[in-house]
């Protein structure tokens, strides 16, 4: 009966996740986009270095190869997906992508950053470009020895990261000119823990920096309720033994659950990164705010709406990293969209603007050393960026 219970519960879980996946991601790309499928591949390697998915499978990852002028260039880039921060929900998870890589798509489209599209995505369209799918449920910073027997749940989210880097230095990375790693929502929270890690293996003549897409998750202070981030980073230090990746600088002055979001260790990290968001991400609305998204898409914008968004607006850039119209080491993209993770939508890419610049020429830019990129828009509210190009306001 118990087992029965839990088969339930999961499946209640799991489709809880997949209509919260679809909510928050939009689901809207660009049409014109030539793209051929992108092969799924098992690094069956790993599992002896015990780098394995929730459920023991092996890690996996999609790769078009670069070519002409791109053959020496990398960008690695981490998909999202939450995390999983109790066993129920890292059970359900072993039912799909999130958990196992027996249950990832065979093939998959590439689309924004990953484009092999020269004329929406110029500067990367033939560079070595990956995705690595997300199986590990807590950002690729678990690592526990001990596997239960009863669940047989693996935490090795921090051997996966490993494991895949060393495979794609021995491809060619070892010798790269330029490399870029990146991910979304909390496959790009690793891009930041993890981005002097990787600077510390790559050539030290090479370019190498950072991206982190609808990550930079803002810790809420002075709530009267338990913040839902707070929950879940608490969960998931404690289950995945995670402290042991997060800045020791860090967790030397806070809880280790604390150093899991950006504005606390953003100082720390040495190499450059660039932050793409909405300040009206519609993950940390959703989650800090239940039910405002959907007066928002109701167009039920009360007084209480209104501060409400404000108020999280002004706290959120206040913890961004500090600006400077010189510096060239922290870079970032903040638009006022309703949406959650953008550079792997061409819509996002190429078709949202701050301050008349695409996501696409500010991270180029700012990439390339071409000028020093941080911008910020100026909306008080959030924007329907969908509707573009007549941008419009969810509450008038």
């Amino acid at each position: 009966m118990e087992h029965t219970k839990l088969q339930c519960l999961c499946l209640l879980i799991c489709s809880l996740i997949v209509l919260n996946g679809k909510s928050v991601l939009g689901g809207n790309q660009t049409s014109n986009e030539n793209l051929g499928m992108v092969d799924l591949t098992i690094l069956e390697s790993a599992v002896s270095k015990g780098a394995v998915c929730l459920d023991g499978s092996p890690p996996a990852f999609y790769y078009d190869k670069g070519h002409g002028e791109g053959a020496n260039n990398w960008i690695i880039y981490f998909r999202g997906g939450e995390w999983c921060y109790n066993v129920i929900d890292c059970l359900c998870r072993t039912k799909t992508e999130k958990g196992s890589s027996k249950l990832a798509l065979k093939q998959r489209s590439f689309y924004g950053i990953l484009s092999n599209n020269k004329t929406v995505n110029p500067d990367f369209y033939n560079w070595n470009r990956v995705m690595v799918i997300y199986c590990d449920g807590a950002s690729f910073t678990g690592d526990v020895e001990i596997v239960d027997p009863v669940t047989n749940l693996h935490f090795r989210g921090a051997r996966i990261f490993h494991a895949l880097i060393e495979h794609f230095l021995a491809k060619g990375m070892k010798d790269a000119k330029n490399a870029i790693l990146a991910g979304g929502s909390a496959g790009g929270l690793p891009a930041l823990l993890h981005c002097d890690r990787f600077r510390a293996l790559l050539p030290n003549s090479a370019r190498v920096k950072c991206l982190a897409d609808g990550s930079y998750f803002l810790h809420k202070k002075n709530m009267k309720e338990i913040p839902f981030m707070d929950i879940v980073n608490e969960g998931l230090i404690k289950l995945h033994h995670s402290a042991k990746m997060l800045p020791s600088s860090c967790i030397a002055k806070m809880r280790p659950s604390l150093c899991l979001f950006p504005q606390y260790f953003q100082q720390e990290i040495q190499t450059p990164f660039f932050i793409v968001n909405s300040m009206f991400d519609t993950f940390q609305i959703n989650k800090t705010f239940p039910g405002y998204y959907e007066d928002l898409n109701n167009n039920t914008c009360s007084a209480t709406l209104v501060k409400t968004l404000q108020d999280f607006k002004q706290e959120f850039l206040s913890a961004l990293p500090k600006q400077s119209n010189c510096s060239s080491s922290r870079g970032m993209f903040i638009d006022s969209c309703l949406i959650h993770s953008q550079i792997l939508s061409g819509v996002g890419w190429n078709g949202f603007t701050v301050h008349n610049k695409t996501i696409a020429k500010a991270f180029s830019d700012w990439y390339f050393d071409r000028s020093p990129v941080q911008l910020i828009d100026t909306p008080d509210m959030p924007l329907n960026c969908y509707k573009f190009p007549s941008v419009t306001s969810f509450c008038t």
